[in-house]
C-alpha cells in the first residue's frame, strides 16, 4: 500500500503522537475486530423489567468505524455475550461479521483470517479483558482502553486516551486511517460532498 508521502494535516496531528512501531503495525491492517463490552460500550449492563439487556453505544465510534469498513478495512465484533442489540448495531453500520458468545477469541480469530485468506499480522483487536489476551497477543496490532487493568493495557501496542463507549474506538479507527493514508482522503472527499449538496461555491 502506498501512503502519501505528505500526510493530511488531521493524520499528520494523529501520527506525530504514535511510535513508528504501532504506525507500521497499523498500515498493515486489513482487518479490525472490537470486543463489545467495555469497548463499544463503557462495560454498563442495563437489565430492562422482562430481562433483556440494554447496551450504549457512542455515535463517533459508530461513525468511525463507518469510515473504517467503507475505507476497504474489514470490522468485525467479537463478544463473549449474546445480545440482539449487538447485531441491531452492526446491521445499522454495515458490518456482517458479528460473532457473539465467544469464549475462545484465539480460536475465533484465526478462524477468521482463515476464511478472509488474511496473515495475522494483518489483523488487529480491541479487547479490554482477560478473555480478549490471547487474541490480543496473537494479531499485528493490539489495542486497548485506559479502563482496563494494568495487564491488559501492557499486552497492547497502543491504548486510546478517549474512554470506553465514548469515543475510544473512534480513537483507533482514525488511528488505523491516517497510519494507511486514508482519513485525510476521506475528510476532504466528505467536505467536497457536504460542499456540493449545500450549493455552496467551489
Amino acid at each position: 500500500m502506498a501512503i502519501p508521502l505528505t500526510p493530511h494535516p488531521a493524520e499528520a496531528l494523529i501520527l506525530a503522537r504514535v511510535p513508528q512501531d504501532v504506525r507500521e503495525r497499523a498500515a498493515r491492517l486489513r482487518m479490525m475486530i472490537f470486543d463489545v463490552d467495555g469497548v463499544l460500550t463503557d462495560g454498563r449492563l442495563y437489565y430492562g423489567e422482562h430481562g433483556e439487556t440494554v447496551k450504549r453505544f457512542h455515535a463517533l465510534d459508530g461513525f468511525g468505524l463507518r469510515m473504517l469498513h467503507e475505507s476497504g478495512v474489514e470490522v468485525a465484533f467479537m463478544t463473549g455475550r449474546e445480545s440482539p442489540t449487538v447485531a441491531r448495531r452492526a446491521a445499522e453500520l454495515g458490518i456482517s461479521e458479528v460473532q457473539q458468545g465467544i469464549r475462545d477469541k484465539n480460536a475465533a480469530v484465526t478462524a477468521l483470517a482463515q476464511r478472509h485468506n488474511l496473515e495475522l499480522d494483518e489483523i488487529g483487536f480491541m479487547g479490554d479483558d482477560i478473555i480478549d489476551l490471547a487474541a490480543m497477543h496473537r494479531v499485528g496490532f493490539a489495542a486497548s482502553v485506559s479502563e482496563a487493568p494494568v495487564y491488559i493495557t501492557q499486552a497492547a501496542h497502543w491504548v486510546a486516551s478517549r474512554p470506553a463507549g465514548g469515543g475510544a474506538a473512534r480513537e483507533c479507527c482514525d488511528l488505523i486511517l491516517a497510519a494507511q493514508g486514508r482519513l485525510g482522503g476521506y475528510i476532504t472527499s466528505r467536505a467536497r460532498t457536504t460542499l456540493m449538496a449545500s450549493g455552496s461555491p467551489q
